[in-house]
């Protein structure tokens, strides 16, 4: 198994996961169902569908 060589900087290490968070953002649009927010290629949260079809039974909050 893998063993780091040297220690990564905090820098690094914090530029490393911001990058993976910018991707999640970009990529959240609306539902054409419903309107709400939802991340792309995902279920809506809020009323349970995906392209177009009834996938979850959401109940109301």
């Amino acid at each position: 198994m893998a063993s780091p060589k040297n220690r990564v900087s905090k820098m690094r290490k914090r530029q490393r996961v911001a990058s993976l968070e910018k991707a999640i953002i970009a990529s959240v649009q609306a539902c054409p169902v419903c309107g709400g927010l939802k991340q792309a290629h995902h279920v809506c949260p809020n009323c349970g569908t995906y392209k177009g079809r009834k996938v979850l039974s959401v109940t109301a909050k």
